[in-house]
């Protein structure tokens, strides 16, 4: 039987205080969209690195969708999209050839400028990008993988004593129209330092207890998503066998 925890359901307190987190979380990314709008560069402080330029196909398809659109405005971009591939298959011979032509003339300034520009930079900046591509795409496998783990059903680890405690206080003392979540939190995070550890006994034996089922849960799982060939999605050191226990030899008897 796996043991499963429902703390964090929408349904639950638990989900409600999740719900009441996402205003600043959503705040934050909102702040983080501008970092990431701009380019590796930009981000250093160095000027944009040159564009390469658009292929004939979407410059075709850049020149032909305002017309499309013009005519049709009711049309869906999913649409627009398919029926200007198909357009591009049938289109004028002098029309391809013409947007190769620009498109070849636009490469060549495009190398031009790449090679300038990739003089300009210094073997600090050049690492410094490299380091920020390969944060990129190290964030990138994190987020592919954790949504493999949720699509394979992986049981949640359940909250902290002290997540507990905030989304009973949550019921409790709710935040008034004049706080803001972040003034409620610290205040409920105030009380939660002068409880006594008998009061802060309470949270954490639930919490010890749900963990005990989170463990029998989560090594239940393990062992299916090895049988299944899951193995990135198991802890590194599950997979690791326990050595082998020694045996002694047996000692020789003692001569008399």
């Amino acid at each position: 039987m796996i043991y499963t925890t429902s703390l964090l359901s929408r349904g639950s307190i638990f989900g409600s205080l999740i719900s009441k987190v996402r205003p600043l979380a959503a705040a934050s990314l909102s702040n983080s969209s501008a970092l990431h709008s701009k380019t590796l560069e930009e981000q250093i402080g160095l000027p944009p690195r040159p564009k390469k330029p658009l292929t004939p196909y979407f410059r075709f398809m850049r020149e032909m969708r305002p017309k499309m659109l013009a005519s049709n405005p009711s049309i869906t971009t999913i649409e627009v999209v398919r029926q200007l591939s198909k357009n591009w298959v049938n289109a004028d011979p002098k029309m391809k050839e013409r947007l190769q032509s620009e498109y070849k003339r636009d490469q060549e300034l495009y190398v031009e400028q790449r090679t300038k520009y990739e003089a300009t930079l210094t073997d600090a900046q050049r690492a410094e990008i490299k380091q920020m591509k390969q944060d990129i795409s190290d964030a990138k496998e994190r987020k592919q993988l954790r949504k493999r783990v949720k699509e394979l059903g992986r049981p949640k680890k359940p909250a902290s004593a002290f997540l507990r405690f905030i989304a009973i206080e949550r019921t409790n003392t709710p935040q008034t129209e004049q706080q803001t979540y972040r003034e409620w939190h610290q205040k409920a995070t105030a009380k939660w330092t002068r409880l006594s550890d008998e009061e802060k006994a309470v949270y954490l034996s639930e919490s010890r207890k749900e963990l005990d089922q989170y463990k029998k849960s989560i090594s239940i799982w393990e062992e299916k998503m090895i049988r299944l060939g899951h193995i990135d999605v198991v802890r590194h050191g599950n997979l690791i066998d326990p050595p082998e226990p020694k045996h002694r030899k047996p000692q020789a008897a003692k001569e008399k």
